[in-house]
């Protein structure tokens, strides 16, 4: 009897070990999605201002019309002799353009640069990361943004992140999807593992299953 509890033990135990392994390596097994692209940058990319932006206006000769104005929630600035100016959707150069139109009514050959000072960027442009990060957020892009970068900036992930199981969502790409592995990127210090950004990418961490 004592010879049939000993196999019958054993063969539980090594059932039970076996179920655990198996767990255990669903729990870290990558996403199926392909892995994201190493490079990503968009070329010759130009800033788009977005609401919460800070924008410095020289107008040149006309220090009175200078100033350093907030972009408004609406997309709007207002600045001497300028109410109620879209600035949302443009890059720094357009918008001296338009400023520099308006202008005309009052000033001869107006000269204005349009300097970015402080950078939040449109919504569709921002980088996103949800999740088990330690500080989930919201992010301006910026060219050659690497997924380090982001990691860094949001404090890594928890204790209790599925960090090898991370899924990109690229916005640019139709919502397509790629894996991407923060775990060996940040504990193991795999920088094969490192990717560039582009504008619009949402990082979703999951929790892990165990």
């Amino acid at each position: 009897m004592n010879r049939l509890f000993s196999a019958l033990a054993s063969r539980l135990s090594t059932t039970v070990g076996t179920l655990l392994v198996a767990a255990g390596l669903a729990g870290c097994a990558t996403s199926q999605h392909p892995p994201a692209p190493a490079k990503a940058a968009v070329p010759e990319y130009k800033y788009v201002i977005g609401p919460g932006d800070s924008l410095h206006i020289v107008v040149w000769r006309n220090p009175e019309l200078s100033a350093t104005v907030p972009v408004r929630p609406d997309g709007k600035f207002t600045s001497p002799l300028n109410e109620d100016m879209v600035a949302i959707g443009k890059n720094p150069s357009e918008l001296a353009r338009e400023i520099e139109t308006r202008l005309k009514k009052y000033i001869q050959d107006p000269v204005v640069t349009v300097i970015v000072q402080s950078f939040a960027g449109p919504t569709s442009e921002q980088i996103r990361v949800v999740g088990q990060a330690a500080r989930p957020q919201a992010l301006p892009y910026r060219q050659k943004l690497t997924l380090l970068d982001v990691m860094i900036a949001v404090g890594g992930i928890t204790e209790f992140a599925a960090g090898n199981r991370a899924v990109l969502v690229r916005a640019a790409e139709n919502n397509k999807e790629y894996s991407v592995r923060l775990a060996d990127l940040l504990k193991g210090g795999d920088v094969s593992a490192n990717v560039e950004m582009l504008p619009g990418d949402v990082i979703i961490i999951p929790e892990s299953w165990f």
